[in-house]
């Protein structure tokens, strides 16, 4: 994920048995902490069919454009907040 001053965010999910945590959501929080006012994308790796988009639209708004890829690196959606 990148934000508006151009830093990089990269997250990896959590998946403790009292704890777990999507890789987006995880770089989200990561770039509020860092004091992140908004969003230009991001970009997810997943076997998954679905990508909750819900914690980038809150910090970047609508029209925050996530790219989906497979573990291959093949692009499969491109998804906006």
């Amino acid at each position: 994920m990148r934000d508006l001053d151009g830093r990089t965010y990269a997250a990896s999910t959590v998946g403790l048995e009292s704890l777990h945590v999507a890789a987006l959501d995880l770089a989200v929080a990561m770039a509020v902490s860092s004091g992140a006012k908004g969003l230009e994308g991001a970009a997810v790796v997943t076997e998954s069919v679905s990508v909750d988009v819900a914690a980038v639209r809150d910090l970047g708004g609508s029209g925050v454009t996530v790219f989906v890829a497979d573990p291959s690196g093949a692009v499969g959606s491109v998804r906006e907040s």
